[in-house]
């Protein structure tokens, strides 16, 4: 849509009113929830309208109903420019409560948000994957329920962040590298199932990159690299998250880089993911930064991205050294782009962001 351009106009004769509506109010909780991030003390309707494009009636009467379900709330008056002091609106952050999980093979980690993205609380435990699914399964459920229970709002719905390749559309798990057993099963609607609460499913990279999307700033184009387990990257360009045609795409670990080198989990040999955990296993913190320095400068080349991200548990304990390595390497191949890193959380934050997506794109009020 033009920036500007009015939502809920006149249509096409058919439209559906209903849904253009639940669009509109969709339209104002994210632009309270942008203002929240901002430190904005609020947005008055008049304000509301200008940035949406609605009337002054149709923001009135969504604010109405945005209100009455909890969601939206008085901020106080606003500075007068000339006329009546105007009230202030603002997000309910508190209203309601999201839950971000992330599934690394070895540890599942949750953390409880606001509807603002706000990070509540955290806790980690072991979980194997390796483990019979319906194990499994049983067993990140009864995690998830233990969080779900503890807070004092209800949770309007749960984000999974974990290893690919999966299809982020249905929630189905793929052939996972290092847990092939797991292929076909549709995490998202098991977990569903059991926790009545909808629950999101995307690649760990994926959801560590809406996390940094979410710091208030110019986003660009970046690639977020993830080493811990295994190796696996979110693409972000023109500063939304790249999926793909069939949500496939960011599986960076698994470009071969060495023509016959060692086999690789996923069957092929030579992949980067391969060569950087051997050296991550000797010992070679070093080698494995140069060696994903390699992988980020193949990149920077072809994708002309801004900067890289660094994440994951091995590049997250030495991050200085894998900064240094990796920013050294990319300017040894002609690419000197900025390289930081992501902070600790960010994998299971941005599934909690997942989590909150439909509220703020397809609200119902």
């Amino acid at each position: 849509m033009p920036a500007g351009g009015r939502i809920g106009g006149p249509g096409p004769a058919g439209a559906n009113l209903p849904a253009l509506r639940s669009h509109n109010a969709a339209l104002v909780l994210d632009l309270l929830r942008t203002a929240a991030a901002g430190g904005d003390g609020g947005l008055s309707r008049t304000e509301l309208a200008g940035r949406t494009g609605l009337t002054p009636q149709a923001v009135s009467k969504i604010t109405a109903r945005l209100m009455a379900a909890g969601l939206v709330e008085e901020a106080g008056r606003r500075a007068s420019t000339g006329g009546k002091p105007s009230t202030g609106l603002r997000l309910a952050a508190d209203a309601r409560h999201a839950l971000g999980a992330h599934l690394d093979g070895e540890t599942l980690t949750v953390v409880r948000t606001d509807l603002a993205g706000r990070t509540l609380a955290a806790r980690s435990v072991p979980l194997d994957l390796g483990r019979p699914v319906p194990d499994a399964l049983a067993a990140i459920a009864a995690e998830l329920r233990t969080v779900l229970l503890a807070g004092p709002r209800p949770v309007l719905g749960i984000g999974v962040g974990m290893r690919g390749p999966l299809d982020h559309a249905t929630g189905t798990l793929h052939r996972i590298t290092g847990y092939p057993h797991w292929a076909g099963t549709r995490l998202g609607e098991e977990l569903t199932a059991r926790l009545g609460v909808p629950v999101a499913v995307d690649k760990n990279t994926n959801t560590a990159a809406l996390a940094l999307l979410a710091v208030p700033g110019p986003a660009g184009s970046f690639a977020y690299l993830h080493l811990g387990t295994g190796l696996g990257a979110a693409l972000v360009l023109g500063g939304a998250v790249y999926r793909g045609g069939r949500t496939g795409a960011g599986e960076f670990g698994h470009q071969v880089v060495e023509l016959g080198g060692p086999r690789c989990a996923c069957g092929n040999r030579g992949c980067l993911e391969a060569l950087c955990l051997a050296a991550v296993r000797r010992g070679d913190e070093a080698g494995a930064a140069r060696l994903l320095g390699v992988g980020a400068a193949n990149l920077v080349a072809l994708l002309d991205i801004d900067r890289v991200v660094l994440g994951g548990r091995t590049p997250l304990a030495s991050p200085d050294l894998f900064r240094h390595e990796v920013a050294t390497t990319l300017t040894a191949h002609g690419h000197p782009t900025p390289v930081t890193t992501a902070p600790l959380l960010s994998t299971p934050h941005g599934a909690a962001l997942l989590a909150l997506t439909p509220l703020f794109t397809t609200a119902t009020l």
